[in-house]
């Protein structure tokens, strides 16, 4: 691992939580998208080396709304850089870890990614990434 990337936050209204993270962290968001796979947009604040990731769910069939049904608005993930996702996976299967991905796919912010089940992180939701070109 090479450091924390960011932290998802999921959200109910990705306009408004927009507007109350711009005056939390003084600072306006660099980037919004759309992640059809996952049924999510997605908002990048940059603190410092961190980025914070808020997470709108644009479907009932996303995690996401799940989460925010289940559990309300809060933090859902957190994710790490790699220097590539695909072998950092593979070495986190051979030490027990339970992968949600058993291979990297696409994400937000020009990233590929995979998350790790809660159930063997300690209840925390992991992500691991890295930049496109790095696993392709």
């Amino acid at each position: 691992m090479q450091k924390i990337e960011h932290i998802g936050i999921a959200v109910k209204d990705i306009v408004e939580s927009n507007k109350l993270f711009a005056k939390l962290l003084n600072t306006e968001h660099y980037k919004m998208e759309e992640v059809v796979s996952e049924g999510v947009i997605t908002s990048f604040f940059k603190v410092g080396d961190v980025k914070i990731e808020l997470l709108q769910a644009t479907n009932e069939s996303s995690a996401i709304h799940s989460f925010v049904e289940k559990k309300g608005e809060g933090i859902h993930h957190i994710a790490f850089a790699v220097e590539d996702v695909n072998a950092e996976l593979s070495r986190l299967k051979s030490e027990g870890f339970d992968a949600i991905h058993q291979e990297a796919k696409d994400g937000a912010d020009g990233k590929v990614i995979a998350f790790l089940h809660p159930k063997s992180t300690n209840r925390v939701l992991t992500e691991i990434c890295s930049n496109k070109n790095v696993t392709e």
